[in-house]
Parts: structure tokens; C-alpha cells; sequence
């Protein structure tokens, strides 16, 4: 006999369909390494890369830097240790360095720009639109007055992706130019590419389209590409001969680093996957907007959302099962590789419309949301 009429999934279906932890939305670092990172982590060819140089991590290096247009690279444990060994290369003990307000180096690593590096920052208006300053604005701020008591500029530091100002892509054309003005004026340039491989995807152009004009550049494997640890710092070969006593200097110096440097090999073979990250984001945004959220469109994986009470409502999707973090004094939610689309629709049914005290116009700078700004609201 056959049965007529909607037949329901088995419960084994409707388990499978169904997400019982909390989406954690608050960072694309949160991501675990996949078997295959873990397969080369196990099987991975090592040494000691302080004396002799681990040949995973060499491979890593060199197709990174080929990958970036540079001549060379190192590894790094971590972005921040990319960035001021960029910093501590280019600047010296008095001389001021340029970035764009809300910057990483700016606001997120704990002013090691300043303390190791010795460089005083100077934040420049996003004048060209979100994290972006233009051709103009950097010629302008790396003018002295000829005055040896003056402070002046060495270096101008770029972001691209831009964090801060949600996952904002700086095309080719707009960095080659702020690149040309800064070294016009006699600047070095350090591009932070934590998420460049973002910016490439987004953009269809290879990595080595957007560091034009760099001197150096670093690059993040432990964010959308999802490896566990590590970064790159690319530059010349004397910069990266001199990178690498910086890293030991720092405590950076690894011996068989290779079991590191094997997963983000894999990495490296999933960047095109970041275009899922970006549609879902682009998902996300539009299903809050459709509940009443106030959402900026994402140009990446980082969406931000407008709210009057920031912790109040990063505490509201905690209880819900969403996990979200902060960043410039807004919401932020970023997509990643672990996250699928049932995640998504999980995410916006959890979060359901917005409530009236969500509603209230954005308290804004120096307002009572950026001053109760919550733990959340940390770098990366």
C-alpha cells in the first residue's frame, strides 16, 4: 500500500537540518583546522627553522611572496608580530607614521607601533570613503614645515581589507595611486593585508594587483583562509634578512615550524573559497535589514549593524545563540568557512526583529554606546 499525502522527514533528517549551538559569528579566526590541515600538520617535512630553516615554512614563504609579487617573505606566529616588524624596519626613534583612522596598527595591537616600533601614529580621515584616504590627504599630512624641531612622517600604513570600517576593499587603482603619493613624498609603505585575500576575491584581481608601491606587505593565514596559526611578512631580501633577526628579537623564532607553516599550505589552496564568505554576509545583512536592523552592505565577510546599546544587545544575541563581537563602537558579525547557510538562517530566525530599544538613533561618538563600549570590542 502506498501512503498519499506530505511525508515528513525521519527525526534523523530533521537532527541533521536542525543547529542546537550557538552560531559564533564574532570573528573569521574562530574557524578549526580542517582534516586535510591536520593530515599535512602530521605528515608535514620539518627542522629547525632557527638554524637551519624548516623546508615547509621555505615553501610557504616562497609562494607567498610569488603570490604577492614580492621578493621574499617570512613567516610570523601572528599578524601583529608582521606588523611591527614592518614598523620597526621602516621607522625611526621620532619620526611620525601615517594610517588610516581606525586602522589595525592604530587601535588593536596595543600601541607596539609606538613602543617597539618608535613611530608617532597620525590617524588620516577617511576622505575617499570607508577606510580608504586619498592621494591627496597623504601628500598633505607628509608635508613638514622644514623645521627640525617637527615631527616627520616616514611611512604610510594601509589596511585592505579594512577592518574597522567593515571588510572595505581598496581596488587596485585607488592603492596604486595613495601608494605613488606616498612615495613621492618620500614615504616607505606597508600595506596590512590581514585579509587581502578577501580583497582579491571581491575584486577578481590577484594579490599582486593590490600591493603596487608597497615596500612591505603582510598577510594573515589563520582568518578566512582558516589555517591555525600564522601570518607573512613580504619584502625585499634584505628587508626579510633583517625581518628575520626582528623576529627573533621579538621572541618569534620557531624550531620546527613547519607543522604550522603545512596547514597553511592548504590554506593557500581554498582562497576562492572566501566568495561563499562574502555571498553569506551579503545574506546575513539583507535578512537583518529585513527585520528592522540597521546594516551597512558588506563589501567582504564583515557586516556591522547600527545599535543604540551595544553591549545590551551583543548580551541579546548571546542569550539567543548567536555569538557577535564590536568593533568601532558597532555590532559586528563576520561570516567563515564554518559557517553554512542553515547557519545563516539559524542566525537571522535567533535574532528576529529588532526591538524597541535597538531602535533609538545611534548614540555615535562620544555617545553612551562608544562610551560602554564591551570586552567584545577587540582586534580581528
Amino acid at each position: 500500500m502506498t501512503e498519499t499525502g506530505r511525508v515528513r522527514p525521519s527525526p534523523r533528517s530533521r537532527r541533521a537540518a536542525r543547529i542546537d549551538e550557538p552560531v559564533d559569528l564574532r570573528s573569521d579566526t574562530v574557524t578549526m583546522p580542517t582534516p586535510s590541515m591536520r593530515k599535512a600538520m602530521a605528515a608535514a617535512e620539518v627542522a629547525d627553522d632557527v638554524l637551519d630553516r624548516d623546508p615547509t615554512m621555505r615553501r610557504l614563504e616562497e609562494r607567498i611572496a610569488g603570490m604577492l609579487g614580492a621578493a621574499d617573505a617570512l613567516w610570523t606566529p601572528t599578524g601583529s608580530m608582521a606588523n611591527v616588524i614592518a614598523l620597526m624596519s621602516h621607522l625611526g626613534r621620532g619620526e611620525a607614521f601615517l594610517a588610516p583612522q581606525g586602522a589595525h596598527v592604530l587601535d588593536f595591537e596595543l600601541g607596539t607601533a609606538a613602543w617597539l616600533a618608535g613611530g608617532m601614529p597620525r590617524p588620516l580621515p577617511h576622505d575617499a570613503g570607508p577606510g580608504k584616504v586619498s592621494a591627496t590627504a597623504v601628500r598633505r599630512a607628509a608635508t613638514s614645515d622644514g623645521s627640525y624641531a617637527s615631527l616627520r612622517p616616514a611611512l604610510l600604513c594601509l589596511e585592505n581589507t579594512h577592518n574597522a570600517a567593515g571588510g572595505t576593499v581598496v581596488a587596485p587603482e585607488e592603492h596604486a595611486s595613495v601608494a605613488a603619493a606616498a612615495r613621492a613624498a618620500r614615504l616607505a609603505v606597508h600595506l596590512d593585508g590581514a585579509r587581502l585575500w578577501n580583497a582579491s576575491v571581491a575584486l577578481g584581481v590577484p594579490p599582486a594587483a593590490l600591493t603596487v608601491g608597497a615596500d612591505t606587505v603582510s598577510v594573515c593565514l589563520s582568518k578566512g583562509l582558516g589555517a591555525p596559526v600564522g601570518s607573512i611578512v613580504a619584502g625585499s631580501a634584505d628587508f626579510t634578512e633583517q625581518a628575520r633577526r626582528l623576529r627573533k628579537m621579538l621572541g618569534g623564532g620557531v624550531r620546527q615550524g613547519g607543522i604550522l607553516a603545512a596547514a597553511g599550505l592548504v590554506a593557500l589552496d581554498a582562497v576562492d573559497r572566501l566568495a561563499e564568505d562574502h555571498a553569506r554576509a551579503s545574506t546575513l545583512a539583507a535578512g537583518l535589514r529585513e527585520r528592522g536592523w540597521r546594516v551597512r552592505e558588506p563589501q567582504t565577510n564583515i557586516v556591522l549593524v547600527d545599535v543604540a546599546d551595544l553591549p545590551g544587545t551583543i548580551a541579546q544575541f548571546t542569550e539567543s545563540g548567536v555569538l557577535a563581537g564590536a568593533i568601532g563602537g558597532k555590532l559586528r558579525l563576520m561570516t567563515h568557512r564554518d559557517v553554512d547557510d542553515r547557519h545563516i538562517r539559524t542566525a537571522l530566525e535567533r535574532i528576529g526583529e529588532v526591538s524597541p530599544a535597538s531602535t533609538s538613533p545611534f548614540a555615535g561618538p562620544g555617545g553612551d554606546a562608544a562610551r560602554a563600549r564591551p570586552a567584545a570590542d577587540r582586534p580581528r
